[in-house]
């Protein structure tokens, strides 16, 4: 019996590129390397389409810029937000984007809503990075808390499986081993446990 193949398109920013980390540390790296060890299917390398600092708007770009299958894509990811909150752009305005980048990666998975997974947006303000800048934490938390209510809630108005990886990333993402050299990234560690959580996901799609 033949393996079914599989593909993978994982959307994105730095979370999903892995800055600072190494190529096979990335979480959809990791998460191809899961899925295929289960046995009875094999997933193709995923394509990534991601960069450090891309906002909503800029993925967008990213993604008209890129080389995409025409056929498609088995499985999509998404995860992208964070620079929006960063550079202090209001809610409203991404709830407009994430609306529209939903529907794209819909789009790229087929028309097939259950073959997307978003992902909820890391708090960067427990980070190193942000402790040394006096970040106010709470200010920072507040927003991305708010972003991340606006994409739960467009996730279940197109029945998209939302992730929520915050929570546990405010509790760890400021310890030493959790961050990369930067103190601002998460270490390969972060990415073990947001590809456990996808997983888990992944595994109920019926492909």
């Amino acid at each position: 019996m033949e393996l079914k193949t599989l593909s993978y398109l994982a959307l994105g920013d730095s979370y999903t590129i892995g800055e600072g980390v190494e190529e096979n540390e990335r979480y959809p790296m990791q998460l191809v390397s899961r899925l295929n060890s289960l046995g009875g299917q094999y997933f193709f390398p995923p394509k990534i389409i991601a960069k450090t600092g891309w906002t909503v708007d800029e993925l967008e770009a990213g993604i008209q810029a890129a080389d995409t299958s025409p056929e498609g894509y088995d499985l999509v990811t998404l995860l992208i937000g964070v620079n929006n909150q960063y550079r202090g752009r209001p809610v409203e305005v991404y709830e407009k984007d994430f609306e529209a980048i939903l529907q794209r990666a819909i789009a790229f998975a087929r028309g097939k809503n259950d073959h997307v997974v978003v992902l909820s947006i890391p708090d960067w303000g427990v980070t190193g990075f942000a402790k040394a800048r006096n970040t106010d934490q709470e200010k920072v938390a507040a927003e991305i808390d708010a972003y991340n209510a606006a994409k739960k809630a467009i996730c279940s108005q197109y029945g998209v499986v939302f992730v929520d990886i915050t929570d546990e990333y405010r509790e760890i993402g400021g310890l030493p081993e959790m961050m990369a050299g930067d103190r601002l990234h998460p270490s390969g560690l972060v990415y073990t446990q947001w590809t456990e959580k996808l997983l888990e996901e992944v595994k109920k799609i019926n492909f």
